[in-house]
C-alpha cells in the first residue's frame, strides 16, 4: 500500500488531486460521470455576494494547446450556493473548497463571513487572479501590498483556512506569495490563467466579446510549473499547483517542483474523468518506484551541480 494523503493548510486530503474552480461546476454536475468520493478535493465555481451573470458570448475560444475563456465568473451567488448546492455536496466524502471573489475588499469579507456560518466547507480559495472582470479580481493580486491587505482583512473575518489563488500577471509572484503568507494564508494556489487575445482574420475582430480572455490548458504548463517552483522555494506554507495538468505525469512534475497538491482544470472539459485517471496513475507510479509516501516527492527536484535554499 502507498500513502497518497496530503495536508493542505490543516485540511487533510485523501490524495493530492483537486478539481479546479470554474472547470467543475459546483461538483454535482460531474457526479454522474465519476465518483466524487475518489477525489482529494473540489473547488466550486467562484462565488460572489449576489448572483452574477458573467460576460456576454462568445466567451470561450479554442486555441492551440488550450483555450481562451472570458466567462466572467458567472455564478448563483453565495446564498443560493449554501441553500441549494452545499447540502448535496455534504453527502460526499470529499474536501469542498469554495472559491470567492469580490469587486471590493468589503465584498470579499462579507462572503467569507457568510460562508463561515455554513457547514461542510473545508476552506476558502480566495480568487485575486481572475483577468475577466472589470474591477476586483486580478487587481488585488498584482501587487504584494494589496494582496496582503486583502488577505489580512479576510483572515480577520473567518476561521476557515484560506488558500490564496495567485495571478501570473503579478509583478513578482513570489513576493505576493510571501506577503499573503505573512498575513495569515494557510496555503497558496497558482497559477490562474494568462491574459491572451485571439483574432478572426476574416473580420479583423476579436473572437471574444471582451476582446481578451484567460489562456489555460497544456500551452501554459511550462510557465506555470516554473512559477510554482519559484514560489515553493520562498514560502513555508503548502503550495497547490495548477496550469495545464492533463495527466498523472503532469501532476507529478508539479509535486516534484514543490507543490503538495495539484488542481486539474481545462482537462476536465476534454475528459470529465481526468481527475480519477490522474489519481490512479499517481498510485501506479508510486508502486513502480517503490515510494510508500507521496509526500516524499514534494520538492524533490534533482538539480545536479545546483543548490536550492529556502527563505
Amino acid at each position: 500500500m502507498v500513502n497518497t494523503a496530503v495536508n493542505i493548510g490543516g485540511i487533510p486530503l485523501k490524495n493530492p488531486v483537486i478539481a479546479a474552480s470554474g472547470t467543475f461546476g459546483y461538483g454535482l454536475e460531474f457526479s454522474p460521470l465519476l465518483d466524487l468520493n475518489d477525489l482529494g478535493g473540489i473547488v466550486v465555481k467562484g462565488l460572489s455576494l449576489n448572483p452574477y451573470p458573467g460576460n456576454p458570448p462568445p466567451r470561450i475560444i479554442e486555441t492551440t494547446g488550450g483555450m481562451l475563456n472570458s466567462i466572467g465568473l458567472q455564478n448563483i451567488g453565495v446564498d443560493a450556493f449554501i441553500k441549494e448546492k452545499l447540502p448535496l455536496l455534504r453527502n460526499h466524502d470529499v474536501a469542498v473548497f469554495v472559491n470567492i471573489f469580490g469587486h471590493t475588499i468589503e465584498e470579499y469579507v462579507r462572503i467569507a463571513r457568510r460562508l463561515s456560518e455554513a457547514e461542510g466547507i473545508a476552506g476558502l480559495e480566495v480568487n485575486i487572479s481572475c483577468p475577466n472582470i472589470k474591477k476586483g479580481g486580478m487587481a488585488f493580486g498584482k501587487e504584494p501590498k494589496q494582496a496582503g491587505l486583502l488577505t489580512k482583512r479576510i483572515r480577520k473575518a473567518t476561521s476557515l483556512p484560506l488558500m490564496i489563488k495567485l495571478t501570473p500577471q503579478a509583478s513578482d509572484i513570489a513576493d505576493v506569495a510571501k506577503r499573503v503568507e505573512g498575513e495569515g494564508a494557510e496555503s497558496i494556489s497558482l497559477v490562474n490563467t494568462f491574459l491572451g487575445l485571439a483574432i478572426d482574420v476574416d473580420t479583423a475582430a476579436p473572437l471574444l466579446s471582451t476582446i481578451t480572455g484567460g489562456l489555460s490548458g497544456p500551452a501554459i504548463k511550462p510557465i506555470a510549473l516554473r512559477m510554482v517552483w519559484e514560489v515553493a522555494q520562498k514560502v513555508s506554507i503548502p503550495v497547490v499547483g495548477l496550469g495545464g495538468i492533463a495527466s498523472y505525469r503532469d501532476a507529478l512534475e508539479f509535486m516534484i517542483a514543490g507543490a503538495q497538491a495539484v488542481q486539474v482544470g481545462t482537462a476536465n472539459f476534454i475528459n470529465p474523468t481526468t481527475c480519477r485517471e490522474i489519481i490512479h496513475g499517481i498510485k501506479e507510479y508510486l508502486k513502480a518506484k517503490h515510494i510508500d509516501d507521496i509526500n516524499q516527492l514534494v520538492g524533490s527536484l534533482n538539480l545536479p551541480g545546483h543548490e536550492t535554499t529556502s527563505d
